[in-house]
């Protein structure tokens, strides 16, 4: 389908290129000589794949560990996070749903409280409405939503969470691959690969920073993330490794590394400007087309554009635009509950163009809309 104009990069990217060639060409090794032998030839290259992804993040490479997706790395980091009753956990009101119900069930369990921090005029976190003390143990913060183009203003939050000592858990699935992260401030970050990264699918990333890693209890680990130092003892690793698990896809992990490293050769400068415009242009166009109401939030904003049609139900709208070749998404009230329910929004139209995407396909795209929304 050469000619699909694709828009939804914030739902599962075309892989960037040599990311298929990685990927199939050591699944071929692996018939050949086993998995295991195959996996030891590329072992100084899987190594190197922590120091790339820390340049990715701007980080230290014992500070990455690799996972199989975004919602393993989320909750790998949120079940390390002692808590106990009383106890409070501050979400935001795009906390998206994969997230939340964890959050929910885990309170429940521990008799932790779960609140949700107010969003300002703009629609996003209003710093100022924290109110935090030091029973604040956590703060989920969603950079960027799955269901519109605000980008929450992270420093900020994290400066006020560490006055308090509260941890700041970033949800970058939307971020990472379209924003150039190195200059944000977290101290634990999630993230996919299969998005705008343009990785393979059943990847991930989980950034936890040094300093943080001793306040963690990770639950789920085996003799990837320890050694069996004695028949009653064990040691775990002292780098953030310790959230691996021994198991993992080599090739799709090789893949994942070739996307992060096309994304560093190409600029994660460029990349934000060019996804900003395709946005802006995307933007602009939808708000001077009659019956189409952009319902993206934020004083700043990112390369997710989201609206509606006051003719067309937004699943409808989706299908008839397949048919013209464009690719978007729905983005469902159950994603983004709080954000939806507060808005009265039960679907929003969801459009991800990336920088691959030229600027003549959005206009293209633009016209396919107008004429699929009558």
């Amino acid at each position: 389908m050469s000619d699909l104009i694709f828009l939804d990069s914030a739902g599962s990217s075309i892989p960037a290129p040599g990311v298929v060639d990685e990927v199939i060409g050591h699944l071929r090794r692996e018939t050949e000589i086993g998995g295991y032998r195959a996996a030891a030839e590329r072992r100084d290259d899987l190594e190197a794949g922590y120091g790339v992804l820390a340049d990715l993040f701007g980080c230290r490479p014992t500070e990455v560990a690799f996972t199989d997706s975004a919602t393993r790395s989320w909750l790998a980091a949120f079940d390390a996070v002692p808590l106990s009753a009383g106890d409070r956990i501050l979400v935001t009101e795009v906390e998206y749903g994969g997230n939340a119900i964890p959050v929910l069930r885990r309170a429940a369990e521990t008799g932790a409280s779960v609140e949700v921090i107010p969003s300002d005029v703009h629609g996003q976190v209003d710093v100022d409405a924290l109110n935090l003390d030091n029973r604040v143990k956590l703060i989920s913060l969603v950079h960027v939503p799955t269901n519109g183009g605000l980008i929450n203003p992270v420093n900020d939050i994290t400066a006020a969470a560490r006055e308090v000592g509260a941890l700041v858990l970033l949800d970058a699935c939307q971020s990472t691959g379209q924003l150039d992260l190195r200059g944000i401030d977290y101290d634990m970050l999630a993230c996919t690969g299969r998005k705008w990264l343009r990785g393979p699918r059943g990847t991930g990333a989980l950034v936890v920073r040094d300093e943080v890693r001793d306040r963690l209890r990770p639950r789920l680990v085996d003799l990837h993330s320890g050694v069996w130092t004695g028949p009653m003892e064990y040691r775990l690793r002292d780098d953030a490794r310790v959230f691996e698990l021994w198991e993992c896809g080599v090739a799709d992990r090789l893949g994942l590394i070739a996307a992060a490293r096309y994304a560093l050769d190409k600029g994660l400068d460029v990349i934000e400007a060019e996804v900003a415009d395709r946005a802006k242009r995307l933007r602009e166009g939808l708000r001077a087309t009659p019956g189409i109401t952009v319902r993206d939030l934020g004083e700043r904003q990112s390369g997710i554009v989201t609206f509606t049609s006051g003719r067309v139900p937004a699943m409808e709208l989706k299908d008839r635009l397949w048919a013209e070749k464009v690719a978007v998404t729905v983005s469902q009230a159950g994603s983004t509950l709080i954000d939806m329910t507060r808005r009265g929004l039960d679907e929003v139209v969801r459009a991800s163009p990336h920088y691959f995407v030229t600027p003549e396909e959005i206009d293209q795209a633009l016209e396919r809309i107008v004429s699929s929304s009558r």
